[in-house]
């Protein structure tokens, strides 16, 4: 990696930086209840300028700053897991059984900085719109700030945002078009045979029985209906039947996830699951019940606003740029893409020598903060590029 290049981050700017991340993370706050992170986000829009709009998706803030010609939206998500931190470090988290696992604080602060710089050397040719945006954490919080009017009657022209990821080290950056990370889809099956006595199986329906047929043929999916050169998961996370040892159990309820980044198999899953499930219960003589719910599309880079940001990071962290790093978590800035040709990054915060490489929802986890100046400074970068008179 080469040196990285800067306007020269101030020791005060930095300070401010690791303030406010560490603040958000000694009180992390889970969706839609967003209240201190909300207040204080809205306070530092305000005092720099910026006209506020607040109650979107309950507790979402957004600042405009600039008006007419080209305008931008830039995206951090605020909400924390219901994971408990077992970090001992003197920001750990100080509300029980709630943590900033996956890095939205840094997402905040980042943003906060950015906002701030902008409002400093406010554009002539156009209009930033920061978006700080509740409940991330699979519970529709962009979807809902979208259907509340978030981008307005007006779209912006792009929209960009960064996520901080302890899969790569402090200072890389990925950027890259097309997918970037994958579809979240969520379901529920019930699966509802005769129940018996343990020792006499014929007289009965064996719900667990079934269930774990299904597991295994739900597996075949990926391995025989989707694309090879298409990645693809289906994970079973939960399932739950009987309660007694010599009792044959009526009920069986999984619950899982399937993930895809190819538009056309995310389209194509539901009815495949329900395919095996059906086939699978007609074998044994159950019934069933399927709950599939789409939580967001796969995150999909725009092509000319990513080369656009390609661009502006190489100035930032060097020509290393990696454009080799899919994955298969999700995130809902895909709503906003579905609707705004954009980009969303992923900036490297680990830093494995000094312990900080756990992976995101952990509660080991944290991040080195030396990435933060850097997501500040490729955010302002690319607002000042793309709004700047020759784009």
């Amino acid at each position: 990696m080469s040196q990285i290049s800067s306007r020269i981050w101030s020791d005060e700017e930095v300070e401010r930086l690791i303030g406010w991340r560490r603040a958000l993370h000694r009180h992390p706050e889970l969706g839609y209840t967003e209240e201190k992170t909300s207040d204080l986000v809205a306070g530092i829009l305000e005092q720099a300028g910026y006209a506020i709009r607040r109650g979107l998706a309950g507790t979402g803030v957004v600042g405009e700053l600039g008006r007419g010609g080209r305008s931008l939206l830039i995206r951090a998500d605020m909400d924390a897991l219901p994971i408990q931190e077992v970090n001992e470090v003197d920001y750990r988290s100080e509300n029980e059984g709630v943590m900033h696992a996956c890095g939205h604080d840094g997402h905040v602060a980042m943003a906060l900085l950015t906002a701030q710089r902008l409002a400093a050397k406010p554009t002539e040719n156009g209009s930033v719109r920061m978006v700080f945006q509740p409940a991330e954490e699979g519970l529709g919080g962009a979807k809902k700030m979208i259907e509340e009017g978030v981008l307005g009657p007006e779209p912006p022209d792009a929209a960009i945002g960064i996520h901080l990821w302890n899969g790569l080290p402090v200072g890389e950056v990925v950027v890259r078009p097309g997918p970037l990370m994958a579809s979240v889809d969520e379901f529920e099956i019930v699966i509802r045979g005769r129940g018996g006595h343990g020792a006499i199986p014929q007289q009965t329906v064996d719900a667990i029985l079934v269930a774990s047929h299904l597991v295994v043929a739900a597996q075949s999916i990926v391995s025989r209906n989707v694309d090879p050169f298409h990645p693809a998961v289906v994970t079973f996370g939960s399932l739950h039947a009987g309660k007694v040892f010599n009792i044959i159990a009526q009920e069986a309820r999984l619950k899982g996830t399937v993930r895809t980044l190819d538009d056309a198999e995310w389209r194509a899953m539901p009815e495949r699951l329900e395919r095996i499930v059906a086939g699978v219960c007609a074998t044994f003589g159950a019934e069933y019940s399927l709950d599939y719910h789409r939580t967001n599309r796969a995150t999909v880079n725009e092509a000319s606003f990513t080369g656009l940001v390609r661009e502006v990071v190489e100035q930032v962290v060097g020509p290393e740029v990696r454009d080799d790093v899919q994955t298969m978590a999700g995130e809902d800035m895909s709503e906003f893409l579905d609707r705004v040709p954009g980009c969303f990054l992923l900036l490297g915060s680990a830093n494995a020598a000094r312990g900080l490489s756990s992976p995101h929802h952990s509660p080991t986890f944290d991040f080195d903060e030396a990435c933060l100046p850097i997501g500040a400074e490729i955010l302002t970068r690319v607002a000042e590029r793309f709004l700047g008179p020759n784009e």
